[in-house]
């Protein structure tokens, strides 16, 4: 069977500083990672992170291991800048979220969306 890649979202964060507008697009894909199971795909910046069940039990384990509720994805982040930033997070909890955090400079606080996983891990 073939990956099916459906829009969940799509939005943009404007900045008035510059005019400009950080995109994301999550997608869920009907096949990723080495099981081939359904996961979601977010897209920014030209970035991809791909939250599927075997990078995402490393991350839970990752967060356990730290005794946190949350693992911050440092490679598909953009955090150069304390003002302007886009953060990726893998949230633990019952149900796995995907965490998106946009903060640009016009705005006092961050943009934050989550999107439920569709798989579960053992951790």
């Amino acid at each position: 069977m073939a990956n099916i890649k459906t829009t969940i979202d799509d939005w943009g964060v404007n900045d008035l500083e510059d005019n400009s507008t950080i995109n994301v697009t999550v997608l869920h894909n009907t096949e990723m990672g080495n099981k081939s199971v359904a996961g979601i795909q977010v897209i920014c910046l030209g970035k991809i992170v791909n939250y599927e069940p075997i990078v995402a039990e490393r991350w839970a384990y990752l967060a356990t291991k730290k005794n946190e509720t949350e693992h911050f994805i440092e490679d598909g982040s953009w955090t150069v800048y304390e003002d302007t930033y886009i953060k990726h997070s893998l949230v633990l909890g019952d149900n796995l979220k995907a965490k998106i955090e946009v903060k640009v400079r016009s705005s006092t606080k961050p943009v934050i969306k989550e999107y439920e996983l569709p798989f579960v891990i053992n951790n």
